[in-house]
């Protein structure tokens, strides 16, 4: 049978073409792999024949080190039952190939097809619909034309550190190193990963499989109210290159390094609450109110005050919110994931299609206290099985638009800019001044405190594609 695409998979009971498709897929997309210790490697493929030959046999020699999704979902599976072992600190390789790249290896005419994906992120009209920076003010390395990337990953620094010794073992002479990033996982004291402004990050992620959807029902707050499930064609895409498309998927890859200004954050923070004055314990809910959740991950729209039970809840909607009383339309999570609440006539399984797999992983250090202006933030990566509709519609659509969501009411005023990650023009915001309260008032718009420094669209491709190089 074919590879049902429609619904999540169960990995356990996989047989026939979904058992293929999971020896052939890379790992980390259907499932994020553990990252505490990342690299990141930018590559650029030489000229001519001998480049050509050279960036084939990179690939090829790599591909017996990329991990495949079954052989990461058995990794897990024997973690969970027997603890950690030898097996389950092997470290996670990806690779991705941009459009160029597919070109340097002379495929340009089985590449991917995605527009954006075809465009890049240098592209002025995916910088323009983006809202990104010129591409002189993005760092170097991600400046020249990127070819390919590789991710290193896992749990412990030193077995990663030598995986990364093995994939560098491969580079040839006509293979530029263009840029090098690492990431490094943030905790808070419950052991929930967190990024740079304090929050914890990671969660409404969409679950393609059965496994961790019954996870997620039995370990968290469930999942009655909200269903993080989403069928498999929202994140694989057929490899068009690879022997076999009924067998054989990859996935559209997302990275942008996202740079974060703690102290304009933490000041913005200060201002809102000073500006509704906000008193006591109430002025930690000016910070909740930006991104839409405490510190500790409890949703603004469920309580008033941060101490929710744990695990991280997020099994809500905002239907007993829809005037955005209590957590604002242009919060973070509220703009990038409404469930249901975005207007404009859109029902909650056609905002759902939007979602994509976030495997982001920050990046710098900071101390507790400390307040960095540069020199932190966080890799953003996710999945997309189709760039326009996912990453794009969300930065685009959704984050960068004042517009969204529509308020309930028409004479209310528009949002404005995602407070997190909208780029753009910032205009005044409205925020409740008492939460579950009527009574609003405007404030002046708060500094951007992220900034994109770069970035490319990459494909994932399948294991048969790199070993029949």
């Amino acid at each position: 049978m074919p590879v049902d695409l429609q619904n999540p998979l169960s990995f356990k009971n996989a047989t026939g073409d979904a058992d293929t498709m999971l020896q052939n897929l890379q790992a980390n997309i259907l499932k994020g792999h553990v990252r505490e210790h990342l690299h990141i490697l930018l590559l650029q493929f030489g000229q001519g024949a001998e480049g050509t030959a050279e960036a084939r046999a990179f690939l090829t020699g790599l591909a017996p080190l990329v991990k495949s999704a079954k052989a990461h979902l058995q990794e897990v599976k024997a973690f969970k039952e027997n603890g950690p072992n030898d097996a389950s600190d092997v470290p996670y390789v990806g690779v991705g190939l941009t459009f160029a790249g597919y070109g340097r290896l002379e495929l340009a005419d089985r590449a991917p097809s995605d527009e954006a994906f075809k465009r890049g992120m240098q592209d002025d009209a995916t910088r323009q619909k983006l809202g990104d920076p010129e591409v002189a003010q993005w760092e170097a390395g991600f400046q020249e034309a990127i070819h390919a990337v590789v991710l290193v990953g896992g749990a412990e620094a030193g077995s990663v550190t030598t995986k990364l010794q093995e994939v560098e073992g491969l580079l040839t002479g006509s293979i530029r190193v263009l840029g090098r990033e690492e990431g490094r996982g943030m905790h808070n004291a419950n052991h929930d990963g967190i990024e740079h402004f304090g929050y914890v990050d990671g969660r409404s992620q969409p679950l393609f499989l059965t496994e961790d959807l019954e996870e997620e029902r039995r370990r968290t707050d469930g999942i009655s109210v909200w269903n993080p499930a989403q069928p498999l064609e929202r994140v694989l895409v057929a490899d068009p290159a690879a022997p076999d498309p009924a067998t054989d998927f990859g996935s559209y890859f997302v990275l942008r390094k996202l740079e974060q200004n703690v102290r304009a954050f933490r000041q913005a923070e200060e201002a809102l609450a000073d500006a509704l004055k906000l008193e006591n314990d109430d002025r930690e809910r000016a910070g909740a109110m930006l991104v839409g959740r405490f510190k500790d991950g409890t949703p603004l729209t469920l309580q008033a005050t941060p101490g929710a039970h744990g695990p991280v809840m997020n099994n809500f909607t905002y239907d007993s919110d829809k005037d955005a009383h209590k957590c604002p339309y242009q919060a973070h999570i509220r703009k990038t994931n409404p469930r249901g609440s975005g207007g404009f006539g859109q029902p909650p399984e056609a905002e759902r299609r939007h979602l994509m797999a976030r495997r982001g992983q920050t990046y710098g250090e900071r101390t507790e206290g400390d307040l960095p202006e540069t020199g932190v933030g966080l890799l953003f990566m996710a999945f997309n099985s189709d760039l326009n509709k996912q990453f794009e519609f969300t930065q685009h659509t959704w984050a960068n638009n004042p517009g969204f969501p529509q308020p309930e009411k028409q004479d209310d005023p528009d949002p404005g800019l995602d407070q997190v990650i909208g780029q753009g023009d910032r205009p005044p915001a409205t925020w409740p001044k008492v939460w579950g309260g009527e009574e609003d008032q405007e404030v002046p718009a708060m500094a951007q405190a992220v900034t994109m420094k770069g970035g490319e669209y990459f494909f994932m491709p399948s294991l048969p594609f790199l070993r029949g190089l």
